[in-house]
């Protein structure tokens, strides 16, 4: 295992670019929620790291997503959601997520995320939203 943190709060999907016309120029810019959550992820995964370099070669990463159950919801169908009796198949995706924290750890837990090679991905609800990151070396060099 190379780290494991949380990062607290609703997770985020990372959104598309947004363009805005700046005079006789366009300029794209990333949305304000995105922008926020990534540098969430970015401080979490620094804190995590406390100074260690990033890593060079393959690593894999689980993510473990846990959504804020909707308040409309009974007690029943709250206490079914927390026992996994429910799937967590709403928004936001996992691939989404997925792309706004692997952006958020580039330089701080591995150089680049096309490091990435393995990815495992569990959503579910929670009553305490949140997102639990783990990465692990993986063997082998990198290309």
């Amino acid at each position: 295992m190379i780290v494991a943190f949380n990062i607290p709060g609703q997770p985020v999907a990372k959104g598309r670019p947004k363009f805005a016309r700046r005079g006789a120029h366009v300029v794209a810019y990333t949305p304000q929620k995105t922008a926020s959550y990534e540098n969430l992820v970015k401080m979490a995964a620094t804190q995590a790291m406390a100074g260690i370099e990033p890593t060079a070669g393959p690593v894999a990463l689980s993510l473990t997503l846990d959504l804020q159950i909707p308040a409309s919801w009974s007690k029943k169908r709250r206490a079914l959601a927390v026992a996994g009796g429910i799937a967590a198949t709403k928004k936001p995706d996992a691939d989404n997520v997925l792309k706004g924290i692997k952006d958020g750890c580039n330089g701080i837990i591995w150089r680049d995320d096309a490091q990435v090679v393995r990815i495992m991905i569990e959503k579910r609800y929670s009553e305490t939203p949140g997102a639990l990151i783990e990465v692990m070396a993986m063997s082998g060099e990198a290309a």
